[in-house]
């Protein structure tokens, strides 16, 4: 009984998911460089002309908005780039508030990974599976069809599993704030 009892336990135990085992194929699937540095999706490397109109955590914002300092729609077909070294797991328009929405998997050098999320793009420049260099351009900045003026959403999360989701919550558990994460890995 004590044996089938600790072969059990072996057993759950060897089974355990941990967070290093999130997502393993898509882990599998990326065959691209490691990703040393970030710069900013716009503007680059420096987010010149741009500034940052609603950041992470205003507002329980899950990303930051960016825009023209020019305002309005003047940043409307702008182009938008990779922040790092990754690979495309998603690129599409799926509506509502979002838009065309494209996701980029990056692998950090200490092995573990970071998505990078664009939202409200006007034009897809990549598709799904694609490999992406920092400062690749990958999209224009949109409007989500007409449903805001002209800017980037861009997400930064840790989470790779994370639903594309809402854009806000109170809960920050799996989102890292974009701008910080890409000044402290430049």
């Amino acid at each position: 009984m004590k044996y089938t009892f600790l072969l059990i336990s072996l057993l759950l135990f060897s089974c355990k998911n941990s967070r290093s085992d999130i997502a393993p194929s898509e882990r599998q699937l990326i065959k691209s460089p490691i990703a040393f540095h970030f710069d900013f999706p716009i503007g680059k490397p420096d987010a010149k002309g741009y500034y940052n109109a609603q950041g992470f955590e205003k507002n329980n914002h899950l990303g930051d908005d960016w825009n023209a300092v020019t305002g309005g729609n003047s940043d409307l077909g702008d182009p938008i780039y990779s922040i790092g070294d990754g690979k495309v797991t998603f690129a599409k328009d799926i509506g509502g508030g979002w838009g065309n929405v494209i996701r980029v998997m990056h692998e950090l050098p200490d092995g573990t990974y970071v998505e990078s999320l664009y939202a409200h793009c006007d034009t897809l420049l990549v598709s799904k599976n694609e490999l992406v260099k920092k400062g690749d351009q990958i999209a224009t900045i949109g409007t989500a069809n007409g449903a805001y003026l002209a800017h980037l959403h861009l997400e930064i999360r840790d989470d790779i599993e994370l639903p594309i989701g809402g854009g806000y919550s109170s809960d920050t558990d799996g989102y890292l704030n974009p701008t910080e994460f890409i000044k402290n890995h430049k």
